[in-house]
């Protein structure tokens, strides 16, 4: 049975142009041209496209496309190893919409919103007393520096910045659940809005600033912030940090 270009338009979702297209650059031959000049598709020519289709979703660009259809002729061993991948995506997906899904919750005040809160704790949501005597011992001009910037700030600033690090906190969930390296340059350039936002409030060093990130480990009640968001991020945030200093930061 054949299909015509049109047919297999309306049953795919692809248009008649990006087949025709296809057909320009190798990657979808229809099985004949008839006699009327229109292209026509017969079983192995779907069974190709829904191929495209799947690699497309998996977001390869055309030309890897064409190779990897093409370095495997056995369409059943093709789409099993395809079936894999789109397996571990929606898995990946899952976790993703997940995490998402428990930061609208926190958002829509349903429950406890989430707070990130920097080394001198100076936020909402922590004993602020338990932490300004260290702080101010540690790093006392910068205390008095984040003492200072905190007074000229309004409430709504503060639910602002905090709604920013949640959704930072997000995207690098985002990276944990793709498996992305914590030192690939996207998880880094994330790190380096990380390290300026912290910089509002003080400049820590490169020792300073991996201290930081293992306190988000270390301290449970930095860590439940993180664990709101998703396992394991604590670890996989100051994992990411601790590569930024040594890369970028001085002593």
């Amino acid at each position: 049975m054949s299909w015509s270009i049109a047919q297999v338009a309306r049953m795919s979702g692809v248009t008649a142009r990006t087949l025709r297209h296809y057909d320009d650059i190798g990657l979808l031959k229809p099985d004949h041209v008839g006699a009327n000049g229109y292209r026509y598709y017969e079983e192995a020519q779907l069974l190709r496209l829904q191929q495209i289709l799947v690699l497309r979703e998996l977001g390869l660009a055309l030309a890897d496309i064409a190779e990897a259809i093409d370095s495997e002729p056995d369409t059943l061993v093709a789409l099993r190893r395809q079936y894999g991948r789109l397996i571990v995506e929606r898995d990946r997906l899952s976790r993703v919409a997940e995490t998402v899904r428990r930061t609208i919750v926190d958002l829509e005040g349903t429950r406890e919103m989430v707070h990130i809160n920097r080394p001198e704790n100076l936020f909402e949501g922590f004993d602020q007393s338990q932490y300004d005597d260290e702080a101010r011992e540690r790093w006392p001009e910068e205390f008095e520096r984040a003492q200072a910037r905190r007074v000229t700030m309004t409430d709504e600033d503060m639910r602002r910045w905090q709604r920013e690090a949640t959704a930072a906190m997000i995207r690098m969930a985002e990276f944990m659940a793709a498996g992305t390296p914590v030192d690939d340059p996207a998880v880094q350039d994330e790190i380096h809005q990380h390290y300026q936002g912290i910089c509002i409030w003080w400049t820590p060093n490169r020792n300073a600033y991996k201290c930081l990130g293992q306190m988000y480990v270390d301290d449970e009640r930095f860590k439940a912030n993180y664990l709101k968001i998703a396992e394991g991020l604590a670890e996989y945030q100051a994992a990411a940090m601790a590569a930024y200093a040594e890369a970028r930061l001085s002593d």
